[in-house]
Order: C-alpha cells, then structure tokens, then sequence
C-alpha cells in the first residue's frame, strides 16, 4: 500500500510543467518592389511571439531600421544587387532571420528641379493665358483626359507600330511635377505600359507661345512627345488636322542629347512634314530639365530650346491652312515604334518623363 503511493508520488513529480513559449518562430518576410518609385523596395515581415523587427542592409552591424510591425520601405541610390537581412527578436533578445539577396534595376538619376533651364513667367508683348504648374497632388481633369489602350483597331499601336499599352495609372502629380512613365510589365496583351494625356475639348489655342520645361528618360526604344493636334481632328483626320510637334526625342545609341521640332500636314496631294533636330553642346536631356517652346503667329512656327531658337517655317503657304487654327497639347512616352525601334537588353525600366509646367502666353 505505501509502495504503490510512493510510486504515484514519483510519477506526479516527474511531470513536465508547461511553461509559456517566448522564443520568436515562423518567420516569414514578402518583398515587393514598387515599380514607381525608384530603387524603392517595401518589406513585410510576420514572426510568431516577435517583439522587434529589423532590417540589415549588407553585412551592416546595426540595424538600418528597427520596429515593432515588420514593415520596412527603403530606397537604394544606384542599381545592383543587395544583401537583405531581416531578424525578428523575442523577449529574450534570441531572434530568428532571413537573409537574401535583392536585383535593383530601376534606379534612375534623381534630377533635383533646380538643375537646368528655367524660363521667365512673363515676356514682353506676351500675356500668359493658360498654365499648370503640377503643383497639387492630382492630374487636373478640368485639364487633362487620358488617352487608354494600343489605338486598335483604327490605328494599331496608335499608327506607328508603338508597343505600349496607355493607362492613367502611369502618369501622376507630387512634388511640384507630372511624371509619365514607361514600364515593363504586361498589360492588355501588350509587354509595355505607359501614359498618354491631351488637352482635347478642354484647352486649346491659336498663335502665341508656349515654353514646356521637362526631364525626358533615356534608352533604347523610348519616344516621348510634347506635341499638338489641330482641334479638328475628328472631323477631317489626320494630317488634315495638322501636327505641330515641339519636343520629340528616339532615345538609345547617344542619341538622347538630340531633339526634334517638326509640323505635318495635308498638301493637297499627300501627307507633308518639314523639321529641324536640335543638338546640346554639351550634356544630355535626362541630365538635366530643358525648356522646349514654340512661337507661332500667321507666318511663322519658331522652335527653340532654352530660348535658342533652331527652326523658323514659314506657314504661309495657301496648302498650310491648317497651321491657322486652334490646337490642343498631347504629352506622352511611346515604346518602341518606326522611328526609335524596339527596346533592347539596354534598356532599363521604369523611364520617366517629368513635366515642371506648360505655359501658354497670348500676343498683345
């Protein structure tokens, strides 16, 4: 009888006493890169009984960042490939980490908008009549109308065999510009997305000028565009509408130091085009903003960059009509195309064009 109490005794010592787990487990980190800010990578981390999270970048020794939520951003300067480690630490300070490697591509230079060009608000002769700053935190709609898909099926791939898909998601306002960007993703069945906006039915004018200070991208196949249509596009089609194009730029090859001011039109037989490239003497447009104008009255389109001008066309010929009527303004990043040719293994995505303001000013 004591025996057999004994031995219940020895058994009821012996239990393993539960005790509550306080050692971080299951960590599990998700990486995104966002394609529209550059170098920008955003990471969220998740761990069983963690208490702290931080993030290492390279064989650091401290942590760059540290928090209780698991959730990191951070920019990169420049692309290459970067070591990731992420620890989750529990009240003891014993932690369990992820380590791994990210392929930052996407870095662009970073131009601050007071590197280059800038014009005057006022000139004499001239009253400013329309402008946009971007200086809110939205496209302006009472402005701008987004112009969506490849062209199909009246004009596929908008009639120059262009590669991109249009969406309004790849244009936006912040920080004082309008950025429109080329991606590479697939979208619409097309490998390429980018942004294309007009001011058609909304803002148009006749004769006067207008400066347009932007940073273009760079790479093979990009082709952006500050440029304009005639009113009656709908109507009569195009080139009886008329085209004036004040910027537009192939780039790749060394070429992005070369801008091109042209107008098309009807000459009662066939199409028509007369233009001239303008070169920088020293620099490339991705470098730095550059103002891109246009003077026009009833003789003359005059192209200039930062004030210099390079073409004056005479319009007044009686088979260029259409260059005597109003015209509304479309900004865009075409991919690919008959003139640039297609990107290649060169080209690195995402590429940007950022508009500081267009400004239209009227003659007294």
């Amino acid at each position: 009888m004591s025996l057999t109490l004994l031995l219940l005794m020895f058994f009821a010592c012996t239990e393993p006493i539960a005790t509550p787990t306080t050692e971080p487990t299951n960590l599990r980190v998700d990486v995104q890169i966002d394609p529209r800010q550059n170098g920008m990578i955003r990471i969220v981390a998740t761990a069983q009984n963690a208490t702290e999270y931080q993030l290492r970048v390279g064989n650091a020794e401290n942590p760059l960042q540290t928090n209780t939520t698991g959730i990191f951003t951070h920019t990169f300067p420049q692309s290459g490939t970067y070591n990731i480690d992420i620890r989750a630490l529990g009240a003891s300070g014993r932690f369990v980490r992820e380590s791994f490697d990210v392929n930052i591509l996407n870095v662009m230079q970073e131009v601050p908008l007071s590197r280059g060009f800038v014009s005057p608000l006022s000139y004499d002769g001239f009253t400013l009549v329309w402008q946009d700053e971007f200086n809110g935190t939205s496209i302006n709609t009472n402005d701008w109308n987004f112009e969506i898909g490849t062209g199909a099926p009246a004009l596929v791939g908008w009639g120059n065999n262009e590669l991109q898909y249009y969406r309004s998601q790849n244009a936006w306002v912040a920080n004082g510009v309008l950025t429109i960007e080329a991606r590479r993703e697939n979208f619409g069945g097309q490998q390429f997305t980018s942004a294309r906006m007009t001011t058609q039915g909304k803002r148009s004018f006749q004769y006067g000028r207008v400066d347009i200070r932007a940073l273009l991208p760079k790479g093979q196949g990009m082709w952006p565009a500050l440029w304009m249509l005639g009113n009656d596009i709908t109507t009569v089609g195009w080139p009886r509408c008329g085209e004036i194009d004040i910027m537009e730029m192939v780039g790749g090859r060394g070429r992005e130091n070369t801008v091109h001011g042209t107008i098309h039109w009807h000459d009662g037989v066939r199409h028509a085009q007369t233009g001239s490239p303008f070169t920088l003497s020293a620099g490339t447009f991705y470098e730095s903003y550059h103002v891109f104008s246009l003077v026009w009255d009833q003789t003359h389109i005059r192209f200039l960059v930062n004030n210099v001008q390079f073409r004056a066309i005479d319009i007044t010929a009686g088979h260029m009509s259409e260059f005597h009527q109003p015209y509304f303004f479309i900004f865009n990043i075409a991919v690919g195309g008959n003139w640039p040719g297609s990107p290649d293994g060169t080209t690195i995505f995402p590429q940007q064009m950022r508009v500081d303001y267009v400004r239209v000013f009227r003659r007294n």
